[in-house]
Formats: C-alpha cells, structure tokens, sequence
C-alpha cells in the first residue's frame, strides 16, 4: 500500500517541476525584454535610424542578425530600440488602469452603496463605447503622441480592472475583520488600505499581467494602423507595417518584429498561468 501512495505521489512533482521550468523560463523572456527596454536602445546605436549601406530587405546574416528593412537598416537595432516604446508605453498604460481600477473599486467597497453606484454606472459608460473605435477617435482628436496613447490604452481598460477589483473588494469588506475594524472605529482610508487592499494584491497583480498583454496587442494594431507611434520612432506593431513590403520575399523585416510580440505576449501569458499560487490551486 505504501509502494501504491508513493507511485500516485511522484505524477504531481513532475507536473510541479515543469511548471516551475515554464515559469522560470517565461520570467527570463519577460526579463530580457525589460532590460532590453531599458538600456538595449543606448547599446544598439548603429543602424536603427539611419539608411544603412545592405541590401534592402536582405537575409539574416552574420552581419545583420535579423536582417535588414526596406531601408536596407539592421532590423535588430530597430527591434531593440522598438522594445522601449512597445514596453514602456504599454507597461505605463496597464499600471495606470490597474492602479486607478483599484483606487476607484476600494474607494467603491468602502464607501456605501450610493458611491458604489455612481461610479460603477460612471465606468458603465465607458465599456458601452467599444475599445478600438474609442482609440481612434481618440487620435483622431488628439493626434497620436505617447501620452495620447498612454491615456487612451489607460481609459480603454479601466473598466476591466474597475469590475475584477471591486468583485474582490466588496467579499473582502463584507468579512468579519473588516466589521471589527469598522466597529473600533477605523476610518474609510485604513479599512482600504490595512483591511481591503493586502487581501486583493495578489489577484490584482495576475490581472495585471494579463492587461498588460491587452495594451500591447492594443498599440501594436494601433501602430500596424499607421495610428500609434510615429516615425521616426517605431514600435513592434510599426516595424510589422513598414516592412510589409517584404513578407511575399520572407523577410525577417516582417517576421522578426512578429515574433517579439508573440514572444512578450506568451511568456507573460505563461508566468501568470504558472503562478506559485495557481500552480498549488491546480494540484488540488
């Protein structure tokens, strides 16, 4: 019986070994990009702006790893210095969704109903117009500067994040502790910040992480638009749409912007599915 416990016991091991691997191997992407996002661009000065002397659209080479545009520029500068706009401007946009989301949702849990209602009616407004459309009125309006697209990505998925927090905020307020905490008279602000807020980090932070995937996807079918960032500058979504010129030949010009993006989206997508918390959650 002992042998028949520790047979079942081993499956459950490996499976957490593997989703350890996933994990970690999904963090290393994600950290690549951030770092190539930081200092990459100060790193790969050369060929990312200016004409260069290679053939136009030319293969991956030792001298051009991801080959170059229709401007005959190396496409891995531009990838690299691309990273800072697609990271940055997106990143920017998802942490201020998520955190004024949450600010409004405790604000909404721990002021009564009449707030609650006024503000989940006012963010009902906002998800009534759709997300693609809204952006381009947006820029249409305003032209398509970064923190145009900041703002408008921000708005965008404010709602999302708005009803994922109040949802956890407004079990969490009906708990006793918070009733004892209200009771010994703890004002609004320590009953969000001390009561509410530490008990909704956690999934708020894996919402996060998927918004984040959102606003890129978002940017770059902005950019491949002729919407999002404007040249000279370039994210992903741009280099994808200069370069599609290129795709009946198999350039890497068009492929390898694609596959950054795919690369970013997935290993976020993985390390919020390989969660230490999802994972122990999954093997029962």
């Amino acid at each position: 019986m002992n042998d028949s416990t520790l047979t079942l016991a081993a499956p459950p091991r490996r499976v957490r070994r593997r989703v350890n691997t996933l994990a970690l191997l999904s963090a290393a992407v994600l950290l690549f990009w951030l770092v190539a996002a930081v200092v990459g661009p100060s790193l790969m000065n050369q060929g990312g702006g200016a004409m260069g002397e290679a053939a136009v659209f030319a293969p991956i080479s030792t001298a051009h790893w991801f080959g170059t545009d229709f401007l005959g520029r190396d496409v891995l500068a531009r990838v690299v210095q691309g990273t800072r706009y697609t990271v940055g401007v997106a990143l920017s946009a998802t942490l201020l969704a998520s955190g004024l989301g949450t600010l409004l949702a405790l604000l909404a849990a721990a002021s009564g109903r009449w707030l609650d209602a006024v503000l989940s009616r006012a963010i009902d407004t906002l998800t009534s117009v759709p997300g693609k459309m809204f952006a381009l009125i947006m820029v249409a309006a305003f032209g398509s500067s970064m923190p145009t697209l900041v703002l408008t990505a921000a708005i965008i998925y404010l709602p999302g994040a708005y009803r994922i927090a109040r949802s956890l905020a407004v079990n969490i307020d009906a708990m006793d502790y918070v009733t004892v905490a209200r009771t010994r008279g703890e004002g609004r602000l320590y009953i969000m910040l001390h009561e509410i807020l530490p008990n909704i980090v956690g999934p708020m932070l894996a919402d996060l992480g998927l918004r984040f995937v959102y606003v890129v996807l978002l940017l770059a079918s902005l950019s491949f638009l002729g919407l999002g960032v404007q040249p000279p500058a370039a994210d992903w979504g741009s280099l994808v749409r200069e370069n599609i010129g290129g795709l009946p030949l198999g350039s890497a010009a068009v492929i390898m912007p694609a596959l950054a993006i795919a690369s970013l989206t997935i290993a976020v997508n993985l390390l919020i599915d390989n969660l230490p918390g999802r994972s122990a959650r999954g093997d029962h």
